[in-house]
């Protein structure tokens, strides 16, 4: 079985080899940053904000127990030596009971924020990919890559294609 990272190396060596044959053969090609394209794309930046507005009351609330946590915890350490072994006790517990929740409601929160994160950028990322190939049709491309390790700038699209997804 090969290894993933050797898989890669054999699958970039062959891109290599095939892109210098691609060229010669008078064939066009372009290229898109996709990280480019979700960080500035109107629809990219109208999802982030969406995201933000939906999970900002649940993340005010995560913070808001954290603070409660950190003051629990604090009264504890300054009370500790004033309190009795069971006052001590009922207070520990609170405070993990509380913890245990805090810790259970933050895993949520970042499963469905991610969850809700991976559902918009897969629209963005569909959208994209529309105009991409729409451009690509236009300009009689006959490849288009997308996140290389370099690309040339005269052919890369990046730009045509927030500018097309404005219109979105």
């Amino acid at each position: 079985m090969i290894s993933a990272p050797l898989f890669l190396r054999v699958l970039t060596l062959a891109l290599i080899g095939f892109l210098p044959w691609a060229a010669h053969a008078q064939g066009k090609i372009g290229f898109v940053n996709t990280e480019r394209v979700l960080r500035d794309a109107v629809p990219a930046q109208r999802a982030q904000k969406k995201l933000e507005a939906d999970f900002k009351k649940r993340d005010r609330d995560l913070a808001a127990m954290a603070e409660q946590l950190k003051a629990m915890q604090d009264e504890i350490e300054r009370r500790s030596v004033t309190l009795s072994d069971s006052q001590r006790r009922a207070k520990e517990r609170e405070f993990a009971e509380l913890n245990r929740e805090f810790q259970r409601k933050q895993r949520e929160f970042r499963e469905d924020l991610n969850q809700r994160r991976n559902e918009q950028l897969a629209k963005v990322v569909d959208q994209a990919n529309r105009v991409i190939r729409s451009i690509a049709e236009q300009e009689e491309l006959d490849v288009v890559i997308q996140d290389a390790v370099y690309a040339n700038p005269r052919i890369d699209i990046t730009d045509k294609v927030i500018k097309a997804l404005e219109d979105k």
